[in-house]
């Protein structure tokens, strides 16, 4: 198996935290959201990790190699942004095995071997939301999938395909990915990899969802918390060096981090080199290296080495920053 994971996008909905480190790199609970999902593979026998980059591409390659697991990757540049099936055909000549495609836009729970068991010509990982319109949907029939739309505006489905593709098949997959992209078969500009799958099961192929219990939108400021308080559920660490504070839980602070004097929690996640001190703070993602002092937050993303005195209640502070109050 191969796994082949598009990471070129601008992260637009995460600005200013996306201005200077790709989207797949903020974080979370922790560490960031493409080590959630590094972690999550570590679980399935996977010969090579293909990592499509693109906008700050060189800062994935560093963060994958600084993990110092050994994986197989490669690293393949989109530089022109035409979508995800165009983000995948770049890498086809690498594709000769069965394949995990995982955009990680978004976190998930789910027994991942289970995939290697599903029967088919793939299996899509779907999750039931309270408005399709937004997403990638899918039709079902005996388990099956029929039809695949996205963003309808006219919803035929509430089952939201979450971004996790597994293709047994990958045979007929490069066929009509090479279809798809050669004939310039686009919607709005870009191609979807929704239409390549639609062009297998024209052709026969069979392919099935499976469901997910948990899955955390990482895409937004907004969501970007939530996904936070949810995983510190699961998470819960204190380390570095913590003097003359109370600590609510659920926290995550790094074993380099410095916590004086302050209230902190619940869910906030304090990166390695932090130092806080006389804040209060709750409900926030502080990265490495940021240094604040005498701040009252609560849902507040800070940024890499920014620095934060007297701040007010809620900030979305990007690297480098400074602010004084």
């Amino acid at each position: 198996m191969k796994a082949v994971i598009p990471l070129a996008g601008l992260g637009t909905r995460l600005r200013p935290q996306t201005y200077s480190k790709p989207k797949p790199l903020v974080n979370v609970a922790g560490k960031p959201v493409l080590g959630h999902v590094l972690d999550l593979l570590s679980d399935l026998p996977i010969e090579q990790y293909i990592f499509i980059t693109g906008y700050l591409g060189e800062q994935i390659e560093e963060y994958v190699q600084s993990r110092g697991n050994d994986l197989n990757a490669i690293y393949v540049e989109q530089k022109e942004r035409k979508g995800q099936s165009h983000a995948i055909y770049l890498a086809k000549d690498y594709i000769d095995t069965d394949l995990l495609i995982l955009f990680v836009d978004t976190l998930f729970e789910y027994p991942i071997n289970r995939l290697l068991k599903t029967g088919g010509d793939g299996t899509l990982l779907v999750k039931e939301v309270a408005d399709p319109r937004q997403y990638g949907v899918v039709v079902l029939e005996d388990g099956c999938i029929t039809r695949l739309v996205e963003k309808p505006s006219a919803p035929v489905s509430n089952l939201a395909v979450i971004g996790a593709y597994y293709i047994r098949n990958h045979e007929l997959f490069l066929d009509c990915l090479e279809k798809q992209v050669t004939a310039g078969t686009t919607n709005k500009g870009e191609f979807y990899l929704a239409d390549c799958l639609q062009m297998m099961i024209d052709q026969g192929a069979e392919l099935r969802a499976d469901h997910v219990g948990v899955w955390l939108d990482c895409g937004s400021s907004d969501n970007l918390l939530e996904a936070n308080r949810y995983l510190l559920k699961k998470s819960h660490y204190v380390g570095g060096q913590v003097d003359n504070s109370i600590l609510r839980p659920p926290v995550y602070i790094a074993d380099s981090a410095v916590v004086k004097n302050c209230v902190l929690g619940p869910n906030v996640s304090v990166a390695s080199g932090v130092n806080i001190e006389e804040s209060i703070i709750s409900d926030s993602i502080i990265s490495e290296d940021a240094i604040l002092s005498q701040a009252h937050l609560r849902g507040s993303l800070i940024g890499k080495n920014a620095r934060v005195q007297g701040a007010p209640v809620r900030l979305n502070v990007g690297d480098h920053s400074e602010i004084r109050y």
